[in-house]
């Protein structure tokens, strides 16, 4: 399992603290945009902002948590392949 699922696996847990524990451990355009996704889910909307920009995405422009989830699970399964 990589890093930025077992991020997804604290996440759905409610394991927030883990979470970005872990994602910190990934510097690519992905693990940023989950970080910025986590920042979200905390509330801190002006780290969230950093980790868009960090990862390359238009913060203002988002959806909703859910939506961002299920563009964030897409993206990792095309980076990845269907496991």
């Amino acid at each position: 399992m990589t890093i930025l699922r077992q991020v997804l696996v604290h996440q759905r847990a409610g394991r927030w603290r883990e979470a970005h524990n872990l994602v910190q451990s990934d510097d690519s355009p992905l693990g940023a945009w989950l970080h910025g996704i986590l920042h979200i889910q905390e509330g801190d909307l002006e780290d969230a902002e950093y980790w868009y920009d960090k990862a390359n995405r238009h913060f203002r422009s988002r959806g909703s948590l859910d939506e961002e989830l299920a563009h964030f699970e897409a993206a990792l399964l095309r980076r990845d392949g269907a496991v």
